[in-house]
Parts: C-alpha cells; sequence; structure tokens
C-alpha cells in the first residue's frame, strides 16, 4: 500500500498526492473509531439505565467511560468535518466579497483553521502530560486518556488544512473521503 503511494504510473507521486492518500486514510479510520465509540456509548448508557432502573445497581464506571468515549467520537469527528468541509464556515462572509478576493479569503479561512488545530494539538498534549500520572475516578486508567482525542485531532486537523490550502493554491477541489 506504501508502495502505491510513492509511486504512480512509474512515476514517484508528488507529495500532495501522498498528503492526500494519508489524510483519506486517517478520515477513514477516525470515521470507524468515531462511530463504533458512539455505538460503545449508547450501549453503555443503555446498560447503566437498565442498571439503575431495573436492577436498582448502578455501575459506578459506565459515566466515567461514557464521558472519555464523547471525547473520541466529538474530536475525531470534527476533525473529519474539516477534511470533508462539514463544519460551520464563513461562506456568508465569503459570498459578499468581491470573487477575486474570496479565493485569498477561503486559503486565510484555512490557514487559521490549521492555527486553531497547532494549538489544539500542542494545549492537549500539554494538559495530558501534566495529568499523565493521575487515574480517572471509577475506571483506574489513565488520566492522560481525556487529553489524547484533543492533541490527536488537533494534529488532523493541520493536516486537512494544509490539503485544502494546497488544493485551493491550485484551484483543485480536495479528493472526498469517501467516493
Amino acid at each position: 500500500m506504501i508502495q502505491d503511494c510513492l509511486v504512480e504510473d512509474g512515476v514517484r507521486a508528488q507529495p500532495r498526492r501522498l498528503l492526500t492518500r494519508l489524510n483519506i486514510g486517517l478520515a477513514r479510520v477516525s470515521t470507524v473509531i468515531a462511530v463504533v465509540g458512539l455505538l460503545c456509548i449508547v450501549g453503555i448508557v443503555f446498560y447503566e439505565v437498565v442498571g439503575r432502573y431495573v436492577f436498582n445497581r448502578t455501575p459506578t464506571w459506565a459515566e466515567s467511560l461514557a464521558l472519555v468515549l464523547v471525547l473520541y467520537v466529538t474530536m475525531l469527528g470534527a476533525a473529519v468535518a474539516v477534511r470533508d468541509a462539514g463544519h460551520i464556515g464563513m461562506d456568508s462572509i465569503l459570498v459578499l466579497l468581491p470573487a477575486h478576493v474570496q479565493h485569498w479569503f477561503e486559503i486565510l479561512i484555512h490557514l487559521l483553521v490549521a492555527g486553531f488545530g497547532v494549538a489544539m494539538a500542542c494545549n492537549g498534549w500539554i494538559l495530558g502530560m501534566s495529568v499523565a500520572n493521575f487515574l480517572i475516578p471509577n475506571l483506574g486508567l489513565p488520566e492522560i486518556l481525556r487529553y489524547i482525542p484533543l492533541a490527536l485531532s488537533g494534529a488532523m486537523i493541520v493536516l486537512f488544512s494544509v490539503e485544502h490550502t494546497l488544493a485551493l493554491l491550485r484551484h483543485e477541489e480536495v479528493e472526498p473521503t469517501w467516493n
């Protein structure tokens, strides 16, 4: 598979093509993880409700685990939304601008989103490392698990924004994650 990324029609692939394939792979894996996480949340909450109201015995770990999974689902989903342009954009402002300026404002928007992704990744890493030695109550898992999705999705947002910026500079469209 990696060799397919490096060679296209006997010629070395351009770096942008490698970035596109990497981003498609990351977006697909993130989507699958988010969907599985969402299904797990539904199952955990159902188990918690049944435990509380049917058996009168609430599982103490269920709420904590569901909250951790919510972080993974939302952060990975947000990153994928950036790649697939499913996030809330500034289109209402763009349409008010002259046509020759709209293109450059789109690039500016993606650069600002990339900057936000850098802030997410860096601060998620810093926060995660600051609590790495602590445990999540009721789960006994390291507290850093709450900050991994923040740092990871921030890094993916940067990659996805760079891809969009390069595509805009070439006057191309970003290849969709799911064809």
